[in-house]
């Protein structure tokens, strides 16, 4: 959604600048670099102990799997908690905590097999009611999750002994394996219990391959390794979580050796990391992201209720400008929700032009115009001028709310930037739907399921449908494709959702990026895959002589 006259290249490219100058000084000041680890004697062996120090842009909101939707608590959960299955690095599906199952039913039921001698961390044994426990947990009503829709697809959840564990669905649900990829929760120290109250929100009990050790808000949180973990010990001994929300803050720590690793920048990737002291430091990899960034619509909000005015903002974005400026051609335009080039994306789906004339001529027809020559339009005596709010610390985003205010005024639309530290955002403006419009981004699963975020049930505070789409054949497509674990209608009804996503606009999708993450060279064990780079993160390690960090036993 985006075409036609506009500025020239330079004009644009002039405008990138300016947005980028300010973050580009900061992210280059301090030259202070952390010193290489020293030469290995011989090749490297794995050992056990030292701690890997990570940077994290904001703090985590809950402990509690289920309860937090932010990626910081989600990657503390995922490792103290298990599911009874995980992904390999092709992302294919293997045991667990279950080392077995079996599908009947024509996919109705499935019975698994759990693993012996699995402990808590607190040492009580892990059984078949932990599962149905966590079942029942999520499917309460009083607890407080966006997450309850998937599970309550299950129509009963039993142990059948201590060690199996049995699922039946209501009908075929094309999740209904997948879903265990889940956390398991501890059902002696939650059932029964005070949720709002509850300890494990701030100091989690899980059988994960760490166990949790502190949390300092809005500082750190810090694990360290489960030396009973059914897959074995993890090799790194400490995991540390370092809560620093500016990034060009924590590219500091990087390259003074206080933290081992982030997400870098575009900008930090391509101009900042190449120098032979930072090599020598640092390892850096680069891959598909499974996300995509956006500008997302309050439709509560009577300025984007007009399908028009949504598609005029589309087209007054320039998506490849924003990808070659603001991520320095680390990523592409994004066109909708899916992940370009997997069995549900439309391949017929493009990104919106760039087409300011277009968005004028859309603004007109909705009935906006400049009635008193002060640059803004206005309708009924009320100018067309609404916040971006988006975190602080994402520099990305800021540059892209910067460059986007500008193109809106260009046709008469007047937009505010505030950037909220990250808890803050959630808490007070996208769980209270107290916003006009945001930039944020979606982590896309390895299953395309868009119920949570797309379905009109899920539009309630706290909800992930936080902009409040609704739309009664989108709502069907989804439980269509839900209720089926045949791709192939899948795919029909994936097709057809996104042709209407890309028809309404409640996002103008922006772009997706591409992962830039750093690593102390002195981990050994990483090899990147289809997963990532952390799908085989307890085998990391550092040989002795490169150690760091020590702790007492």
């Amino acid at each position: 959604m985006t075409c036609s006259p506009g500025p020239t290249k330079a004009h644009k490219g002039k405008i990138l600048l300016l947005a980028l100058l300010p973050l580009l000084f900061l992210a280059g000041c301090g030259e202070k670099a952390a010193p290489p680890p020293p030469k290995l004697s011989g090749p490297p062996q794995p050992a056990y102990g030292d701690a890997y120090v990570e940077g994290s842009l904001g703090d985590a909101s809950n402990l509690i799997p289920y309860l937090a939707s932010d990626s910081t608590s989600s990657g503390i959960t995922s490792n103290v908690f298990d599911g009874l299955i995980r992904f390999d690095k092709n992302l294919d599906i293997v045991p667990n905590l279950a080392e077995s199952w079996e599908i009947a039913d024509n996919g109705l039921t499935i019975t698994f097999k759990l693993r012996q001698g699995v402990k808590w961390h607190d040492g009580r044994p892990f059984t078949a009611q932990d599962c149905v426990f966590t079942w029942k947990f999520v499917t309460d009503p009083q607890t407080p999750t966006p997450y309850a829709a998937d599970m309550l697809q299950i129509e009963e959840a039993e142990a059948l002994d201590p060690h199996t564990f049995r699922v039946r669905y209501k009908r075929p649900f094309s999740k209904a394996l997948y879903l265990w990829l889940g956390d398991i929760l501890p059902r002696h120290l939650l059932e029964g219990k005070d949720l709002a109250a509850s300890p494990l929100a701030r100091h989690p009990i899980g059988t994960g391959p760490y166990i949790f050790v502190s949390w300092k808000p809005g500082a750190s949180i810090e694990l360290r390794s489960n030396p009973d973990y059914f897959r074995g010990r993890p090799y790194i001994d400490r995991v540390v979580t370092k809560i620093i929300p500016d990034s060009a803050t924590m590219f500091l720590d990087l390259k003074a050796g206080n933290i081992d690793s982030m997400g870098l920048t575009p900008i930090q990737y391509a101009r900042q990391t190449n120098t032979v002291k930072f090599k020598a430091a640092f390892n850096k990899y680069r891959y598909v992201a499974s996300s995509y960034t956006y500008l997302g619509y309050n439709l509560r909000n009577k300025l984007f209720q007009d399908r028009r005015v949504r598609l005029a903002l589309s087209h007054a974005i320039d998506r490849e400008e924003l990808v070659q400026g603001v991520l320095l051609g680390y990523g592409r335009p994004a066109v909708g929700g899916f992940k370009p080039g997997t069995w549900a994306a439309n391949p017929n789906l493009k990104p919106i032009t760039y087409d300011p004339a277009e968005s004028k001529r859309l603004l007109a027809e909705a009935g906006w115009a400049d009635s008193d020559g002060d640059g803004v339009l206005d309708k009924n005596g009320i100018p067309f001028s609404f916040t971006i709010v988006t975190n602080q610390g994402n520099n990305q985003r800021l540059m892209t709310a910067i460059i986007i205010q500008e193109w809106f005024k260009r046709i008469g639309v007047q937009v505010k930037i505030r950037a909220v530290e990250w808890a803050a955002l959630l808490k007070e403006f996208i769980d209270k739907q107290a916003f006009d419009a945001t930039i944020m981004g979606w982590t896309q699963p390895a299953d395309p399921d868009p119920f949570a975020v797309w379905h009109s049930s899920k539009t309630e505070p706290g909800g992930l449908n936080f902009i409040g789409f609704k739309n009664q054949e989108v709502d069907r497509l989804i439980v269509t494709a839900r209720e089926t674990v045949d791709q192939e209608v899948r795919r029909k009804a994936y097709f057809r959702f996104q042709e209407i996503i890309h028809q309404e606009q409640p996002y103008s999708f922006l772009y997706q990026p591409e992962a830039l993450p750093v690593v102390s060279s002195r981990f050994y064990g990483i090899e990147p895959a289809v997963a990532g780079i952390a799908y085989n993160f307890i085998e990391w390690f550092v040989p002795k002589e490169l150690q760091k960090y020590s702790y007492a036993p």
